[in-house]
Formats: C-alpha cells, sequence, structure tokens
C-alpha cells in the first residue's frame, strides 16, 4: 500500500515521506518492559529483567532500549543491536497448545514487543519496519538463556524455541519514536533473503550448508556476534567436528583416549621446590610429539583403599621426540606430595594424551611469555618449540617472569640459553623477596611485582601476540595491565592451571570457595574426578546433571542455556562415558560432552 493523507499521522512520525512504498506486515499488541530485579532460583539469585509487563499509553523506543526497560546480562542482552526484542503472538497460541497451558500474560516471553503478525520464517534479517514514530530494523534471532525458562518454570524452554523454530528476533532502532498498542506495522525496507528462523537454524541445529553461511555473512544488518560465529563456521571447514560458531575453532583431537602407561626414565630436581618427571613410553609405539602449551592428566594409583589422584600438569619440554616432561612445584596439594615424595626413576605413571589449545599461534609479530611461579612450564615449553624452528615465529621475543628469590626462580639457566639461541631477546625477571646472593641486573632485574610502568619501559608493540600463565590473580592484574596498556584482548592468550574461567551469566557472585565435595557426599556410584580441581566425589540421583554436580562442588563452569543448545558448557572428558537425558541439538565435537545435560555412565574424569 501506498502512505498517504488518509492514515493517521500520529503512527508514523515526521520522517515518513508519502512516497515510501510500504507494506502492512502486523500490528503491536503490547509494549512489554521490566527493570532488572533478584530472584530466587536453585539456592542462587539471578539478577535478571526477563520478566516484562505491558505499559499503557505511548513510550519512547531509544537506540538502547525502550523506556521504563533495562537488561540485567549486558554482556548476553542489550547494546544497540539487542535494543529491542519481539515475540509473535501465534508463537504464544503455540506453546500454550504444546504445553497445555491458558493464555499467558504478554511479555512472558521477555519481549518487549507482542506483535500479531511477522512470523520468523517471515522476517529477515534487515528488513525495515515502521510503528509509530520508531524505525527498526531486524538484527538476529534471540540468544538461547536459561532465563527464559526460568521466568515460564520450563527448563527446557531454550531447546525448544530452537527446535521449533519459534526464537523471536532483535531489533536495533534506527529511528527514535513513540510506540504504543494499536500501532499498525509497516515494512518500509526488505534487508535480505535470509529469514529470522533460517539463520538460528543455521548457527544452532545440524545442517550448515557453506553457500547458506556466505550468504548470511553477507548480510549488512546481522549483528557483529552473530557474524563471527558464522565466521568460525566457514573456516572451520563442513567436516570440523562440533560447532565452531559456538565454542571457538577446533583444537586438534587428543593422540589417544584415556590413560596409557608410561615409564619415569629421570626426575630432576630444578629448584628448592621444583621437580621435572620424564617420561616415555612403558610400552607400545613411542609417545607422539605435543605442542608447547600443552597438558597431560596424571593417574597415580596408590594403594586400597585410597583412590586414584588424578591431576593436570603443563607439560615443560616436549621438544624430545618419545619423550614429555612435566614439571611440578611441591606445595599442600596431596598431588605435588605424592609425586616428589613417593616417585622414583623407574616407576610407572599412567598419563592422558597431551592436550589443550593454549599453543603459539600462526602469527609473526612479536611475542611475549609473562608467567609467575610454577605458571613459568608451558610458556617454557612453547619457548623450545620456537628454538626447534625459530624461522617460523616471531621478529622479536620478550620473556617475562616473576619469582619468589633466585632460590625458587626454576630453569633460569634454561631459559637464558634458549632466549641466546633464539637471537634479539629482552628478559625481564622480577623477584619478590630477593635473598642475599641475589644479585639485581644479574639473577633479577626488578624488585617486587611487576607493573604497567615496568611494561612501559620495555615499549613492547602493541600488536604483540602476549602468553600468560600463572596463579589467576596473577592473569587477572596482567590482563588488566595490558588492557590498559592498550594490548587488544584477542592478543592475549592464558592458561588456567584451575578449572575454567567461569561463564554463569546473571547470577549474582558470592565469595568464592575452593573445589570440595558436596554437602552430604555418597560413598557409592560412578567416580567422577574434575581433573582441574583436584576433586573426585561420587555420582548420585540427588544430581540432575553433571553441572549440578560441579555447581555441588563449587567446581567454576561455564553454562548459559542449560538445555543442550548453546554449547557454553562444552568440556574435554579425558575418559569415560555418559547418557543425555536431554538429547543435544547437534552433537560437541569428538571426546568432549555438554555437562548440563549429561550424567556418567560409570567412572570418569572431566576437564573441569
Amino acid at each position: 500500500m501506498r502512505l498517504d493523507d488518509n492514515l493517521n499521522p500520529t503512527h508514523y512520525g515526521s520522517h515518513v515521506s508519502p512516497l515510501i512504498e510500504v507494506t502492512v506486515m502486523a500490528t503491536l499488541v503490547s509494549v512489554n518492559v521490566g527493570l532488572p530485579k533478584d530472584v530466587s532460583w536453585q539456592g542462587q539469585v539471578v539478577y535478571t529483567s526477563v520478566w516484562k509487563a505491558p505499559v499503557t499509553g505511548r513510550v519512547m523506543a531509544r537506540r538502547l532500549n525502550i523506556d521504563g526497560d533495562g537488561q540485567g546480562d549486558l554482556q548476553g542482552h542489550g547494546g544497540e543491536h539487542r535494543a529491542v526484542m519481539v515475540y509473535q503472538v501465534e508463537s504464544y497460541r503455540h506453546w500454550e497448545a504444546f504445553f497445555g497451558r491458558p493464555p499467558m500474560p504478554w511479555g512472558s516471553f521477555g519481549e518487549n514487543l507482542t506483535v500479531d503478525g511477522l512470523a520468523d520464517s517471515e522476517v529477515f534479517i534487515g528488513d525495515r519496519f515502521r510503528m509509530g514514530g520508531a524505525l527498526l530494523e531486524v538484527t538476529q534471532p534471540r540468544v538461547t538463556c536459561y532465563r527464559v525458562g526460568l521466568r515460564l518454570e520450563e527448563p527446557r524452554m531454550p531447546s525448544l524455541l530452537v527446535s521449533h523454530k519459534r526464537p523471536g528476533f532483535y531489533c536495533r532502532v534506527i529511528e527514535e519514536g513513540f510506540i504504543g498498542t494499536g500501532d499498525v506495522i509497516m515494512k518500509e525496507l526488505s534487508g535480505s533473503d535470509v529469514s529470522v528462523a533460517e539463520i538460528d537454524a543455521l548457527l544452532y541445529l545440524t545442517d550448515h550448508p557453506r553457500d547458506a553461511l556466505e550468504r548470511a555473512i553477507r548480510v549488512p544488518a546481522l549483528s557483529k556476534g552473530w557474524r563471527e560465529s558464522l565466521e568460525s563456521m566457514l573456516a572451520a571447514g563442513p567436516h570440523a567436528p562440533g560447532n565452531a560458531g559456538l565454542t571457538g575453532l577446533p583444537s586438534a583431537e587428543p593422540a589417544w583416549r584415556g590413560f596409557r602407561d608410561v615409564t619415569v626414565r629421570a626426575i630432576v630436581s630444578e629448584s628448592t621446590s621444583v621437580k621435572s618427571f620424564v617420561l616415555e613410553a612403558a610400552e607400545g609405539p613411542a609417545l607422539p610429539p605435543a605442542r608447547g602449551g600443552q597438558f597431560i592428566v596424571v593417574r597415580l594409583t596408590r594403594p586400597p583403599p585410597q583412590l586414584p589422584l588424578i591431576r593436570s600438569y603443563s607439560l615443560s619440554d616436549a621438544s624430545t621426540p618419545g619423550r614429555y616432561r612435566f614439571s611440578v612445584k611441591r606445595a599442600g596439594g596431596e598431588g605435588s606430595q605424592y609425586l616428589h615424595g613417593h616417585i622414583n626413576e623407574g616407576d610407572r605413571l599412567s598419563i592422558s594424551a597431551p592436550r589443550g589449545s593454549f599453543v603459539l599461534g600462526p602469527d609473526h609479530h612479536a611475542l611475549v611469555f609473562w608467567s609467575a611461579g610454577i605458571g613459568i612450564t608451558p610458556v617454557l615449553a612453547m619457548l623450545r618449540e620456537l628454538a626447534g624452528d625459530p624461522t617460523t615465529y616471531a621478529k622479536k621475543i620478550y620473556w617475562i617472569h616473576g619469582s619468589r628469590s633466585g632460590e625458587e626462580n626454576a630453569f633460569a639457566a634454561e631459559v637464558d640459553g634458549l632466549l641466546r639461541q633464539l637471537g634479539p631477546a629482552i628478559r625481564l625477571i622480577a623477584f619478590s623477596q630477593p635473598g642475599e646472593a641475589d644479585g639485581i641486573g644479574r639473577e633479577y632485574d626488578v624488585r617486587g611485582r611487576i607493573t604497567l610502568a615496568t611494561l612501559d619501559r620495555l615499549a613492547i608493540p602493541v600488536d604483540a601476540h602476549v602468553y600468560l600463565c600463572g596463579p589467576m590473580a596473577f592473569m587477572e592484574e596482567a590482563r588488566t595491565s595490558l588492557h590498559a596498556a592498550g594490548f587488544p584482548d584477542t592478543n592475549v592468550s592464558s592458561e588456567l592451571f584451575a578449572g575454567v574461567e567461569a561463564l554463569r551469566p546473571g547470577i549474582v557472585p558470592t565469595a568464592p570457595r575452593a573445589p570440595h565435595p558436596p554437602d552430604n557426599p555418597s560413598t557409592e556410584g560412578a567416580l567422577v574426578t574434575f581433573v582441574r580441581s583436584g576433586l573426585s566425589v561420587h555420582w548420585n540421583g540427588r544430581y540432575t546433571s553433571l553441572l549440578d554436580l560441579a555447581e555441588a562442588c563449587d567446581v567454576p563452569v561455564r553454562w548459559s542455556c542449560r538445555s543442550g543448545v548453546c554449547h557454553n558448557c562444552e568440556t574435554a572428558m579425558i575418559d569415560g562415558t555418559v547418557s543425555y537425558f536431554t538429547e543435544p541439538l547437534q552433537p560437541p565435537a569428538t571426546g568432549r560432552i555438554l555437562i548440563c545435560c549429561s550424567a556418567p555412565s560409570g567412572d570418569m574424569e572431566l576437564d573441569l
């Protein structure tokens, strides 16, 4: 239809020319807003604004939200490309019939605009719609999130929204203006040939045709995050395991599943508190090559009735064919105490294949290796890898390391020899408590901690790639310093000795606790080992999923949908098998599982 003077101008605002060709598409049934609030859930507190309620009268749609509305989690929701959420009356009727529920109030799906029309299969990314005085542009489907399930008391909801192809969609506000119930919604511009339902399925379901990915990426209006996910899928290729759009580019599969017996060929004291253990295959083929920066899981069998100790350790040297070296600082943990006190040359251990994505990337910028304490081990292995083929990588190397004193500065002579071998390099060593024999300018260069001012004096180029490893507090402080100095986050890689960096969207933080057995732990059932957390506990029916068990133990975890869609909880399984009580919409990568919807089928070890 053509917009003319017979239509009520208050619905369109002064920005619409009477010559623009528009098509009536739908009607605005309700405008819903809500501010974030604390909600109790599973013994935790969630800060969320998923509870929306209709408003009366006309309200202003602004660039970042609608007046009276807000977002509790700005990483997953909100921002210019996710300013307004739209859901359809027809989808309400679908879910009411599916669940056998009475009519639900508008805003129940967390949407800002409830509309009659605009089906996800008929709306396309980049379409522009006029309602009242506002002009909106469709940018992406809804982000999968557990909070819709929380609002509807249906935890399967994130999975169902995708599998039923009824996600709803986000818009950005091209022209701000007043909107209200009863506004006619008119299409002013067709944006693309990629529908909301199609692009949602392209990311979250199993079919990822290359031509469809390329077509979707070319849509200018598509949000940055969604485009980056599809680009990762393209880069991974059609035969890559898992979904690179959800988990990033896959790392190489481990050389073997489970554990393999090895023999301790040598034990070397590297400092007053650090020992290195050199391993060779106990039988069968030689140990395959490993990358500098990777880690192995070590299983230490103790006399019954003691349980095995299962711990992960970074390789400190993988450069000798058929041999791995890992190095351990004697501390308060059972693993380090047992290795230092009970393992001798000639003993057998069981190890996993080397794994992990904390490895050198294919860049040619300057490289910065920054470590503290025993965090030196993976970056030392990287340095050895460089020494094996120095022309492949950096123009310049910066070696930055913090230790307590010269007595505890393990591998000092080894590092100096490698740096001389590699050519142009800058070394900076900091001692927090130097000993009487430690000479500044000789054994160390800085007393105390390395600060931003120290980094400034090194004149490290901001396009350098930084590899960080050490205690959590050190890495948080180092990342903050690097960010303040202008280093992009994408150029900073890090490895955690403990569990993963937690992701629990919307959960109100509490005082952190070290991983521990759950309350009233079971003494029977499958033994689940959280390797990085150094914790083994028995499974029982009190837990819905492995994710629930991990949370009961305060093991750091990552999740978002909790229903097998988003793959944030995808975790490497060192050994074992699981069963899925909710089948994922697409399978995880080989050797990995979704802990949000699985339970152990027997004893198992997880990289958590």
